[in-house]
């Protein structure tokens, strides 16, 4: 009896093992399954990240994805900084010369919102960096034919003048592709290219990222930061005067802290202009 029990127990004894040994053996073989499926997940997920990105560039940053606007963003909220990555760029043209800086004009007493860089018409415009065309239009008394790119660094480029339009809304392209043909459509004096950087909406200058006579850009990155005084306002009385009865250039000047000088350079006027009631006239 008692040499019946002793084997019994060693026969348990026996299954034990051999059932933890067999388990240990489908843990090692589960394991590489359990790795792989991983690996796949984890490309498949990747995929879709990139893929959404192509979709909607700069997602993360934009309130929306529009066909509908050049650059309107009413509920855009502008960080306060952000640095914009500069790499894997392309030259908008191969051209060099620019013509028309980023600034106030006060001849036309208006904003030059980018830079106009010289191009023969039928010339070949590329786009500045991978992203998906967002808005493309013609604009009579504007920019003659122009579109709009959404690129994954936060960046609006925006192409103007051009003579053909090679690409439709919503095509994705990568730094380089051609999307244009350079001309002198809309409201233009000769054949250029009017090209505009914009973050949600806002006007940046061209020239903090491109260099266009070196044709190449300023540095890997450009970090915007949100200007801490006010963008200028016609409301705005510590941008803008409204001319009053009995104003004459000397009295602003002394009024607002600034001078005759200057009040005639941002305003295209002259010592002699005769001030009317109710004129604006721009102050810093």
């Amino acid at each position: 009896m008692k040499i019946r029990i002793v084997r019994n127990i060693a026969f348990v004894a026996a299954m034990l093992v051999s059932a933890h040994s067999f388990g240990q053996d489908l843990l090692a073989e589960q394991a590489p399954m359990d790795r792989q499926m991983a690996m796949i997940d984890s490309v498949v997920l990747n995929r879709l990240i990139n893929a959404d990105s192509f979709e909607y560039p700069a997602d993360d940053l934009y309130p929306e994805w529009s066909n509908e606007y050049a650059h309107k963003y009413t509920n855009a909220v502008i960080p306060d900084s952000l640095v914009i990555d500069l790499t894997g760029f392309c030259m908008p043209t191969e051209n060099t010369k620019v013509n028309d800086i980023f600034g106030y004009r006060p001849r036309r007493r208006r904003m030059h919102y980018g830079l106009d860089v010289k191009v023969e018409i039928g010339d070949t415009i590329r786009a500045a960096f991978d992203g998906k065309v967002r808005f493309v239009s013609y604009q009579r008394r504007g920019y003659g034919n122009y579109l709009v790119i959404r690129h994954h660094n936060g960046l609006e480029t925006l192409y103007a003048h051009l003579s053909k339009k090679l690409v439709e809304e919503n095509t994705v392209v990568k730094a380089g592709d051609p999307i244009g043909l350079g001309g002198n459509t809309g409201r233009s004096t000769g054949s250029h290219l009017h090209f505009e950087t914009r973050l949600l909406g806002k006007a940046l200058d061209p020239a903090l990222m491109f260099d266009f006579p070196n044709q190449d850009v300023t540095g890997d990155t450009y970090t915007y930061t949100k200007p801490k005084q006010k963008v200028y306002d016609p409301s705005d009385p510590d941008t803008y005067y409204k001319v009053r009865s009995g104003d004459t250039l000397s009295r602003i000047a002394v009024k607002k802290n600034t001078t005759v000088k200057q009040l005639c350079k941002l305003n295209g006027i002259t010592t002699k202009t005769t001030l009317r009631v109710g004129q604006v006239l721009r102050l810093y």
